[in-house]
Formats: structure tokens, C-alpha cells, sequence
């Protein structure tokens, strides 16, 4: 037997994104209370012991910094807003 060959790339999970939706809401919540305040005083640091740049470089880089931070924990923002999809009883008022 010959073993099939696929053109497509395997799409296997990693474990992070084997995340529960209550696991994932605590990840997000620590993302947003402890990670992100801790990520700009790490960036306003490095960037005040930086030579001085021009203002739209600066800006510039504050930009990407604010897109780039989130960029990882992507997964683990999306769908937290909605109910949780595993809930027996759905959405308690």
C-alpha cells in the first residue's frame, strides 16, 4: 500500500487552541488586565531609552506595537463575547 499524498496542508489544532470558551475568557481577561499594561510600560521604556525620533516615527512604531501585541493571543479573543457554545442550558438573563 501506498500512502496518499495530500496537496493540502494537515490542519491539526494546536493545544492552545484546544482551549475551553471558560478557559479562554480568563486568558483573555488576564490578557487585557495584567499582559497589555505590563506590554506598554515595556515598549515605553525601550523607547525612552532610545535615541529621540522624529514624531511620525515614533508614532509609527506605537502603531505597529499596538497591533503587534495582539496579534498572538488572537485566538483567544475571538468568541469570548458571545454565550458559551458548550452551555446546556444557553444564555442565562
Amino acid at each position: 500500500m501506498t500512502p496518499s499524498l495530500s496537496l493540502t496542508p494537515s490542519r491539526t489544532k494546536s493545544p492552545l487552541m484546544a482551549l475551553s470558551y471558560k478557559q479562554r475568557r480568563w486568558l483573555s481577561l488576564f490578557l487585557l488586565l495584567i499582559w497589555l499594561p505590563s506590554f506598554v510600560v515595556i515598549a515605553v521604556t525601550v523607547m525612552n531609552m532610545l535615541e529621540r525620533q522624529p514624531m511620525w516615527v515614533e508614532l509609527a512604531i506605537y502603531v505597529m506595537l499596538g497591533v503587534i501585541w495582539a496579534l498572538p493571543f488572537k485566538f483567544a479573543f475571538k468568541g469570548v463575547g458571545k454565550a458559551d457554545p458548550n452551555d446546556p442550558d444557553g444564555p442565562q438573563n
